[in-house]
């Protein structure tokens, strides 16, 4: 059954109407899970803080990858590495990193400024597959290389 509407403009604008509705309402929901997600990467990473402080794992210079190419720049960051390739990691504050960043002049000579974000519950979600970890496996890992 086609649920378009017909050549009425009344028809349309009410589908219009209705579709944007419809649009609005799944954003919002989507919004609210991220949100959630977040809440709940971000009591991981609490916890890992204590149990890293308390097994003496300790935190290591952050640097940032540049968006194009091998070249990694300093941060001013201390804290731990999440996956492998280093391009995202937590400070010592828990704050969340994506550790890559535009490369220009002022990067080379200043290093890079990451800003935080609101961490994932899974890092690499919606990669190719077997490249997305759950926030709270990542960080075992790091304890355990620890």
């Amino acid at each position: 059954m086609d649920e378009r509407p017909g050549s009425d403009p009344a028809d349309v604008a009410a589908w219009r109407a209705e579709r944007t509705a419809a649009a609005e309402a799944r954003a919002a929901g989507l919004e609210r899970r991220r949100q959630r997600d977040s809440a709940e990467a971000a009591r991981a990473i609490e916890e890992f803080l204590v149990r890293a402080r308390a097994q003496g794992v300790e935190p290591v210079p952050l640097r940032a990858r540049g968006y194009h190419g091998d070249a990694t720049f300093r941060t001013g960051l201390r804290g731990w590495y999440l996956r492998a390739n280093r391009t995202v990691g937590i400070d010592t504050d828990g704050r969340f990193y994506v550790l890559s960043v535009p490369t220009g002049p002022l990067t080379w000579l200043r290093g890079a400024r990451p800003a935080a974000s609101d961490p994932p519950l899974v890092l690499g979600a919606g990669g190719r597959d077997g490249e997305s970890i759950s926030m709270a496996d990542a960080l075992e890992k790091v304890l355990d290389a620890g």
